[in-house]
C-alpha cells in the first residue's frame, strides 16, 4: 500500500501459540488456537506495517509466556501491553520491561464481573505500581463506566490509552454514554485513543466503515494522540459456552480496515500510523 507510511504500527495485535507449551487460563471466556507472530507478518508486511504492539489476550490470564516469547522474536520491531494482578512481583515486571513491555492492560469487559464501585481503587493501585516502570495503562472499558471513572483518569500520573474507541457502538451516533467523555479527555490531551476494532462498533463485523463518524469524531479531537491497530487475528462471536469453546478468527479484509482508516484521518493518517506510535511505545 504505496501510502503507508516508513514504520508504520500495527498497535493492537494479539498472538496465540502451540496449547501444549502455551496453556490458557482456567476462567477464561474461549479456548484458543494458534495465531502466530509468522501469520500476523503475512497479513502486515503487504500492507507496509513495519511495527507492532502485542496486546496480551485474555485467555491467558496474567501468563504473559506467549506474548512475552512472541516480543522477544519481534526485536526492536515490537512493544508489548502486559495483564498482571496483585501476585504478580515487580521483579517479574521489571524483567519484562527489560524486554519490551511499556504498558499493563485491564480488561473491564471481557470474561469479568466488576465492581463498578472498586474500580477507581484499581486504577490507582495499578498506576502506582506502572508509573516508576515508564509504563502506560489501557483501558478496555465502555459506556456508563467510563463516565464514572473519566475524573481520575487526569489524576492518574501515567498516559491513559483506551482501547477500540471506547467501545462504543456505531448505531447509537455521537451522543452516547462514554464518548462525550473521552472526547473531552483527548481534547484535553488526559487521554490516548485507539482507532481499533472498526469492525466491533459497527452493527456488522465484515461493515468497518460504519464506524467513521465515531473515528472521525475522536481523530478531530486530538489527532496527536491517536493511534491505530488491526485487533489481528479478529476473534469471531463467542457462545455461552464459555472456556470450552474453541475459538474462531474471523478473515476479515485487512486493507479494508486500512483503507476505513485513511478515510478517517485525512492527512493524520501518517501521524497516526507511525509518528503517534513512535513516540507512544518509546521508539527514537
Amino acid at each position: 500500500m504505496t501510502d503507508t507510511p516508513a514504520f508504520a504500527c500495527d498497535c493492537h495485535l494479539h498472538v496465540f501459540g502451540d496449547p501444549a507449551r502455551y496453556p490458557p487460563a482456567a476462567q477464561r471466556a474461549y479456548t484458543p488456537v494458534a495465531a502466530t507472530l509468522e501469520q500476523w507478518r503475512a497479513m502486515a508486511h503487504p500492507l507496509g506495517l513495519q511495527r507492532l504492539v502485542l496486546v496480551q489476550p485474555s485467555a491467558y490470564g496474567t501468563d504473559n509466556t506467549c506474548m512475552l516469547d512472541a516480543l522477544r522474536a519481534a526485536a526492536g520491531t515490537a512493544r508489548a501491553v502486559a495483564v498482571i494482578d496483585d501476585a504478580t512481583p515487580d521483579a517479574e515486571l521489571s524483567a519484562m520491561a527489560a524486554v519490551g513491555v511499556v504498558g499493563v492492560r485491564l480488561n473491564l469487559i471481557t470474561g469479568v464481573s466488576v465492581d463498578p464501585t472498586a474500580i477507581p481503587n484499581l486504577l490507582r493501585a495499578t498506576a502506582a505500581r506502572i508509573a516508576p516502570l515508564g509504563w502506560h495503562l489501557q483501558l478496555l472499558a465502555r459506556g456508563a463506566l467510563i463516565d464514572t471513572v473519566a475524573a481520575i483518569i487526569p489524576t492518574l500520573g501515567v498516559p491513559v490509552v483506551f482501547d477500540h474507541m471506547a467501545s462504543v457502538s456505531a448505531a447509537l451516533g455521537p451522543d452516547q454514554p462514554g464518548l462525550n467523555a473521552v472526547l473531552r479527555l483527548l481534547r484535553e490531551g488526559h487521554c490516548w485513543m485507539k482507532v481499533s476494532g472498526a469492525d466491533h462498533v459497527a452493527s456488522r463485523r465484515d461493515a468497518p466503515e460504519e464506524a467513521l463518524l465515531i473515528m472521525r469524531a475522536l481523530i478531530a479531537a486530538n489527532p496527536d494522540r491517536i493511534v491505530w491497530g488491526t485487533d489481528w487475528p479478529h476473534i469471531g462471536p463467542l457462545t455461552n459456552e464459555g472456556g470450552s469453546q474453541k475459538v474462531t478468527y474471523l478473515p476479515l479484509d485487512h486493507a479494508g480496515l486500512l483503507a476505513v482508516l485513511h478515510r478517517a484521518a485525512g492527512d493524520a493518517a501518517s501521524r497516526i500510523l507511525a509518528d503517534n506510535p513512535a513516540r507512544l511505545y518509546g521508539w527514537k
